[in-house]
């Protein structure tokens, strides 16, 4: 149904039979909140109602990990009886799970942060797990959960057979039987299936070319039917109510992606659905139940809805009259759409659970997920705007501490987004909101590249890693200054991933400007971030040295724009962080500056997590890596 986009990555929910937390007393906003009062596993997350709306399950902390919980409602969707644990996970947090029906359970693992999820079940009643893919080293996710078409089958993704693409298959959650649907030629990229799931679209790429095929049948052969370069985009999202055309996120006839119905035939653009004159939109929702598209979503400084639908409308804004948060998300429903869980937030809020009755249309406010920390206490995020050198304009946010006597002069994070391909957004950030409360300034910035501003704009960062797209983050940090805002002599760079490697080129490319830096799984070396990715990439290969460089016919601006052949230009204090399994960025990423800089006698702080992969995810590795940065900020900014 997507009646709302759903937001997960910090959408933590809890629910109990009795689960209203109270406050003793609400702290000053001049108070210094604990570290671990932001970064602490919440009372629970993912809170999601079964397809039939008998039970609600939730993710709750046991020994310090992320565990499912699940308990009964009644004909009234009241709570009755007491939660049940289903699953006893000690090594590390479980990272999703699904509703099948109302009988099972389904959630992905990963081991040590590899990447490499298993998808396994959990029968609702016996408690009874199977390891559905229990493969080595294979990736798996589900492509379709046939939600209303089977009540044991679904549709997964795996590369179990070949390493460096998926197949589809068919799987019985209840045995484990496999199989094989759909066998990739070698360059499949994506699979989209229709509403009775069959697998109708695939996306083909070389790297800078993408092919879109489609079929009638599972049994028809595919057959092409666009094509369109890198610096273009068909993003497939689902079949109209017919399963014979399909809608898409495109920008093949405009700067900014669209929403449009394309021919399952042809190729050929329909028509328009909806387009903005300022930013891409990627997302459209529908309602499985009575065939509609229901709205859709698009972020200029905030997250914004245009509504396709009558009933939609009148949801929406009853929801809205009812909740105190800025904003609020539909994160799950049943299928007869009538009951569904809502997640208000803000830039101040972590995040308050409801339910939503649509017949009574009465929101029912549920738990705080993080009853421990109070709005008054913290920071807003504001936008901003700046022009760079060459004159595009960068947008950001700026958060500033509580209570500070002046606005002018503070010591400021500068604090780059990973991807590079990614971008910022308004909302709570638990990083954000620990520093400004610890009495810095905190600088996101949107440097060219981020998504969401369309195609000339992610273009004009293609082979600029260290270059214009550091020029941009160097310009916003200058116009601060400027401005009399940030203290030049008590600025701090911080970034992860994409982010890191912008830590690690602001202090090479511009040493004077910073006065430390923390690298968190940051690239070092573009040439052996090339060599290293995950097998699965590979088809994306040929993208990747278009738009960031080739290691042999861009061997020199490689070498330019890679930190660890410049250390002898680095002297600015460096903290990193790195997580031993990672496997988008290698930990050679790290040790390789690491070592060049110990060896020149700059001042590096290390700190290395052997169960973790692309960021700290368990809690106890968390709590040591924000207090060790508290401390390298202190010691350099205070």
């Amino acid at each position: 149904m997507n009646i709302l986009k759903v937001f997960t990555l910090w959408s933590f929910i809890f629910l109990v039979t009795s689960c209203v937390t109270s406050d003793k007393k609400t702290p000053t906003s001049s108070q210094l909140i604990p570290m671990k009062d932001f970064f602490k596993n919440p009372e629970s997350m993912s809170y999601k109602v079964s397809n039939g709306g008998k039970f609600i399950a939730f993710m709750i902390p046991w020994e310090s990990r992320m565990n499912i919980f699940v308990q009964e409602l009644n004909s009234k969707k009241e709570f009755v009886g007491t939660a049940k644990q289903l699953t006893f996970v000690k090594e590390r947090d479980i990272a999703d799970y699904f509703w099948k029906g109302d009988s099972h359970i389904l959630y992905a693992k990963d081991f040590g942060g590899d990447e490499n999820f298993h998808i396994y079940s959990v029968n609702v009643q016996s408690g009874t797990e199977i390891d559905l893919t229990p493969f080595q080293k294979t990736r798996n996710r589900i492509l379709d959960d046939l939600r209303g078409m089977s009540s044991s089958e679904i549709l997964i993704s795996s590369n179990k057979r070949n390493p460096e693409v998926f197949d589809v298959y068919k799987l019985n959650v209840e045995s484990g039987h496999l199989e094989m649907l759909a066998i990739n030629p070698g360059n499949y990229n994506r699979w989209l299936t229709d509403h009775e799931g069959k697998i109708r679209i695939a996306t083909a790429s070389d790297g800078l070319m993408t092919k879109v095929y489609s079929r009638e049948n599972n049994a028809d052969n595919f057959k092409e039917i666009l094509t369109f370069d890198y610096k273009n985009s068909v993003q497939p999202l689902f079949f109209d109510f017919q399963n014979k055309n399909f809608y898409a996120s495109s920008n093949l006839n405009s700067d900014k992606s669209e929403i449009v119905l394309i021919s399952s035939k042809t190729g050929k653009i329909i028509k328009t659905i909806y387009s903005h004159p300022d930013v891409d939109v990627y997302d459209l929702g529908f309602s499985k139940k009575r065939k509609v598209l229901t709205q859709i979503s698009y972020t200029t400084w905030k997250n914004n809805y245009h509504i396709l639908d009558a009933e939609t409308k009148k949801q929406f804004e009853s929801i809205k009259s009812q909740i105190s948060e800025e904003d609020f998300y539909i994160t799950s429903f049943n299928d007869n759409e009538d009951f569904f869980i809502v997640l208000g937030s803000d830039d101040r809020v972590r995040g308050k659970v409801y339910t939503y009755d649509v017949n009574s249309k009465k929101l029912n406010f549920i738990v705080n997920t993080a009853p421990w920390l109070h709005k008054d206490m913290l920071s807003e995020m504001k936008p901003i705007t700046y022009k760079s050198r060459d004159g595009l304009t960068i947008n950001g946010y700026l958060t500033l501490p509580k209570n500070r006597s002046t606005d002018k002069n503070l010591p400021l994070i500068v604090n780059p987004h990973g991807g590079p391909w990614h971008r910022d957004y308004w909302g709570y950030n638990p990083e954000v909101q620990f520093l400004t409360n610890r009495g810095y300034a905190v600088f996101q910035m949107n440097f060219r590249g981020s998504t969401g501003y369309g195609k000339a704009f992610l273009s004009a960062s293609f082979k600029q890693w260290g270059k214009t797209m550091q020029n941009d983050i160097t310009d916003g940090v200058n116009y601060l200054v400027s401005e009399g805002l940030a203290n030049p002599n008590k600025i701090c760079i911080y970034g992860a991933s994409y982010g890191g490697y912008a830590t690690l080129a602001g202090i090479t490319f511009t040493p004077d400007l910073y006065a430390c830096a923390i690298d968190y799984v940051g690239v070092s070396n573009l040439f052996t971030l090339m060599k290293t990715i995950p097998p699965y990439w590979k088809t994306e290969l040929e993208k990747l040295y278009a738009m960031v460089g080739h290691p042999e016919k861009d061997k020199e601006l490689l070498i330019s724009a890679s930190p660890v052949f410049h250390v002898d230009k680095i002297k600015t204090p460096l903290f990193v962080a790195q997580g031993a399994k990672d496997p988008r960025v290698n930990i050679e990423e790290s040790n390789q500056i690491v070592d060049a800089l110990k060896k020149r006698g700059v001042e590096v702080q290390y700190l290395v997590k052997e169960n973790e992969g692309h960021g700290f995810r368990n809690e106890e590795n968390k709590f040591e890596f924000y207090n060790e940065m508290e401390k390298f900020l202190a010691k350099y900014l205070k």
